[in-house]
């Protein structure tokens, strides 16, 4: 059975195979799989979580390439289509300079993942999935924005009278603000919009400089999310945050050499998600995508550098217990 089903862009990255390099300076790339759905997807799969991947792809050997390394990872790709008049996405980026990994996209239109509709959206396991893992960066084009926002509503709609809301069996709408300003032809749209996705969601993630784009503050998207619901800041080096009934916990980054952040956002993600699925209260399942985070930031690639529950484990282990505050949200 398909637990978490990750909906969103999906592609290939290439990146400079000596680290520090610009793109101006590489003579070598390497290739891996890319995007939200690609990182999301491949991140909890190495967790131990059944995951499924609802995107598409073009009909190329890139395409193919995602699918083959999706399925070496025992990813359902069951729902990864192909749209036959685009191009599957590339991406080259930087891992010079770090903390800012310039990416330059390749996505000429219409992008395959903007071209998900209703019949995509209403698979199965979209449905039944007790984890799905929303892209914010669908609704930025038609007809990816209606169909998302349908299925978003539809599970919202749906109600689970019988489950224990903050048990192990409890499931999860969990939207990712992921802004990329350069896939939207009217940003302007985003606030509205993304406060819609909001109200049919129980969890927001998103980094600081995301929550600013929506014109949503992290307090104010809770409130929309009720009683129950959880949003998580990103904060970079720094550290993270959740806004989990009333009160804001704040987690201090874990210190490491960086070689490329990128990746590092969609890692916290996958396994703050997994946590979430084993049964973990939030801000324990939160310290280990903090870590998770972490990891790949200190490694090259994204997709590639996802860690395996050992590897969060013996990061944990060897570092000072993060520091944790605690107050009460206005």
């Amino acid at each position: 059975m398909i637990e978490a089903v990750v909906i969103g862009r999906i592609g290939v990255d290439f990146t400079p195979t000596t680290p520090r390099t610009t793109l101006a300076a590489a003579s070598s790339f390497g290739r891996a799989v890319g995007g939200f759905a690609g990182n999301i997807g491949l991140g909890l799969a190495r967790l131990g979580i059944a995951t499924s991947v609802v995107s598409k792809v073009g009909r190329d050997g890139h395409g193919d390439h995602v699918r083959s390394a999706l399925a070496a990872e025992g990813i359902d790709v069951s729902s990864l289509g192909i749209a036959v008049d685009s191009r599957t996405q590339v991406a080259f980026f930087e891992a010079w300079p770090p903390d800012r990994f310039p990416v330059t996209f390749y996505r000429p239109a219409p992008a395959p993942d903007t071209q998900l509709d209703d019949a995509d959206l209403a698979a199965a396991a979209v449905e039944a999935a007790q984890a799905v893992v929303v892209s914010g960066s669908l609704l930025a084009e038609e007809p990816a924005r209606t169909a998302t926002l349908r299925a978003m509503e539809r599970r919202a709609a749906r109600g689970r009278p019988h489950e224990d809301a903050r048990g192990p069996d409890r499931s999860w709408t969990i939207l990712d603000l992921d802004w990329r300003p350069t896939l939207w032809s009217q940003p302007r749209e985003y606030p509205r919009l993304i406060v819609d996705a909001i109200g049919h969601s129980d969890v927001v993630i998103g980094g600081d400089e995301e929550f600013a784009a929506a014109e949503v503050p992290p307090d104010v998207a809770a409130a929309r999310l009720g009683e129950d619901g959880l949003v998580v800041l990103k904060h970079g080096p720094a550290g993270v945050s959740l806004l989990e009934h009333g009160e804001r916990h704040e987690i201090s980054g874990i210190a490491v050499d960086v070689t490329c952040g990128l990746g590092a956002g969609d890692a916290l993600t996958a396994a703050f998600t997994a946590g979430l699925l084993r049964g973990l209260p939030a801000l324990a399942a939160l310290e280990r995508g903090n870590a998770a985070g972490a990891i790949v930031a200190s490694r090259l690639m994204c997709s590639s550098a996802m860690p395996a529950p050992a590897e969060i484990n013996a990061l944990l282990a060897t570092t000072a217990a993060p520091t944790r505050m605690t107050r009460v949200v206005a």
